[in-house]
Parts: C-alpha cells; sequence; structure tokens
C-alpha cells in the first residue's frame, strides 16, 4: 500500500486543552517533517476543538486532521486514528507529554534499520522525565547486560514481563508500529467499557511471532499530571472495565505459559478483586478458568477472612 506520508503521529485526547499546546509547539520544532498529525477527540468538553482549529490557520508545512468522537476511550480512539493513518509509520503521543526536536527524524532511521524484516512490527523507544533522564532500566551503560555498548536490543513485547524475561523492558516507553502490521491487531472493544490496556494487541503481535527494535534514546517527555490516568488509579480502571482486564490477563496467563500454581495465584488475586461486583461463574467465564478453581479461590478467601477476625 502506498502511504501518503513516512508518519502517521496520533494524539488521542480528552480534555487537554490546558497542556496539549506543549505537545504542538514541540511537533512545529521536529527536524524530520515527512509526517501527519491526527487528533482523536474522545469527547472533550473544554476548548480543545478552537485551540486545535487555531492551529490548522498556523502557516505549518504539516497537516493537522481533526476528528471529534463521543467519549469511549483511548482504546477505540486508536482503533479509529490507525484506520485513518495517511502514513506508513504509527506513532501515538499522549496529549499531556510533547516530543524531543528529533524524535521523528530518529523515528525514521529506526524505522528504516528494520525494513524489509517481516518479522518485526515496529521500534520501541524511551520516555523520560527530561531529555537526559529516564526512571526506565537501561543496558546499553550496563556491562552485566548482553547488550553492554551495543546501540539497540530486539525482542518482543512479552519481554515487558518479569516472568519472561531476565532483563525485562520496565517502565513507560514510546512505541511505534508499522501502520499495516498495527492495523492487524485493533483493540478489542466491549460495550460499556472504555479502558483496556494497550498492552492486548501487542502481547498479539508477540504471540504470533513480531519482534520489536529496542532503543534506548529518550524521544518523548513525560510526567504524572494530577487527573490522569495513573494518578485516577489503575484499581478504579480495572474495577470499572472488568472485561478488557479480565482479557488482557487472560491472554498474558496464556501466552507466557503460566504454570499452575501461578494461574491459582492469579485466580486468587482476581476474585479477591471482583468477588463483590461478579459473580463466580462470571468470573470464570471472564477469566475462561473452571468454576471449581475460582470456588477453591473463594473457600480460600473466606477461610483466611475467618483466620484473620481470630487473630
Amino acid at each position: 500500500m502506498s502511504y501518503k506520508y513516512k508518519i502517521t503521529l496520533f494524539t488521542p485526547t480528552y480534555n487537554r486543552a490546558y497542556t496539549m499546546t506543549r505537545l504542538y509547539n514541540s511537533i512545529q520544532r521536529q527536524t524530520f517533517r515527512d509526517f501527519e498529525w491526527i487528533i482523536i477527540d474522545d469527547g472533550s468538553t473544554d476548548n480543545t476543538e478552537s485551540l486545535v482549529n487555531s492551529w490548522t490557520n498556523d502557516n505549518n508545512d504539516f497537516e493537522i486532521r481533526y476528528f471529534k468522537v463521543p467519549n469511549g476511550g483511548k482504546c477505540r480512539a486508536t482503533n479509529k486514528g490507525v484506520q485513518l493513518a495517511q502514513g506508513e509509520i504509527f506513532f501515538t503521543i499522549d496529549s499531556d507529554d510533547y516530543l524531543t526536536d528529533d524524535a521523528c527524524e530518529k523515528i525514521n532511521n529506526w524505522m528504516e534499520s528494520i525494513r524489509g524484516m517481516d518479522d518485526f512490527c515496529g521500534i520501541v523507544a524511551n520516555r523520560g522525565q527530561t531529555p537526559t533522564s529516564t526512571r526506565n532500566t537501561t543496558w546499553r551503560d550496563n556491562k552485566d547486560t548482553p547488550w553492554y555498548n551495543k546501540p539497540y536490543r530486539d525482542a518482543t513485547f512479552l519481554e515487558r514481563y518479569e516472568y519472561a524475561s531476565e532483563y525485562p523492558i520496565d517502565g513507560e516507553r514510546a512505541e511505534v508500529f508499522w501502520t499495516e502490521v498495527f492495523k492487524k491487531y485493533p483493540y478489542p472493544e466491549f460495550e460499556g467499557e472504555n479502558f483496556l490496556t494497550p498492552c492486548v494487541s501487542w502481547n498479539r503481535m508477540a504471540h504470533d511471532g513480531y519482534k520489536i527494535r529496542v532503543f534506548e534514546d529518550i524521544i518523548w517527555i513525560w510526567e504524572y499530571l494530577d487527573d490522569g490516568l495513573t494518578i485516577k488509579g489503575a484499581n478504579n480502571r480495572f474495577l470499572n472495565n472488568p472485561k478488557g482486564h479480565f482479557l488482557a490477563q487472560k491472554e498474558i496467563m496464556e501466552f507466557l505459559n503460566y504454570p499452575l500454581p501461578r494461574k491459582l495465584k492469579m485466580y486468587y488475586t482476581f476474585y479477591c478483586d471482583f468477588s463483590k461486583l461478579l459473580t463466580k461463574r462470571e468470573i470464570a467465564e471472564y477469566l475462561d478458568a473452571p468454576v471449581l478453581w475460582i470456588g477453591f479461590c473463594s473457600l480460600v478467601h473466606n477461610l483466611k477472612h475467618i483466620f484473620d477476625r481470630k487473630k
């Protein structure tokens, strides 16, 4: 398929007008110019639309494409964004963060390094609190790792998990994909739910044999905001979106081939978290687990409460 641009920068946003100008300015400063910027406004009630409209009137040499949709969550917005993309490369950047000036230039060079390698779906770069500092683990400067003094690490997305790798790819990263590959892995959508961890599609790519090339250079500057998804708390997001949460965890368990003790530990955790919201049969159904095992988790949970009360 032929594409109009090399890169599609994609930003899903919800009520971020107060901070998006910083991202816009960083996009204006990019040293590589063959890109478009797609913004999916996920039902904002602030002045996001008028702000973006003002940018489209600026004398920019890149196209800004703005679409407003009913609030449905980041993954629904991403599904729409990747279908609209006119760039060969698809890169999601959050509306409350911003890019280093050479982010697109590095992305283009890195993706060229895997061109023609059909078993690669994309690259992963680093996020940092500044252009030179990150909380994430680095390997290039660690003599104890196989990647000491090497420019990149080839891996899969499943190597983000400690159970899968001695050197997990931890923290928040910048994920970049070939658009054609990403289109094959849309995020599942569940009626009444508006949150799904992005790892679902990434893990499916890895399970199907796709690799990633991981670079340690920081191209994305980020911070936690008081009204951001992380600050709002993962537990509430998961409790309010059980089908998506269960699907993600069930597939991790399957793809990493958890042994029975680890499966039972996960089942027990899910029962404790959701026993007041879902029946044992629903929990078993969402996890694709035997009802008897969830019943066993219920028994252990009740016995533990009895034991704790007697202390």
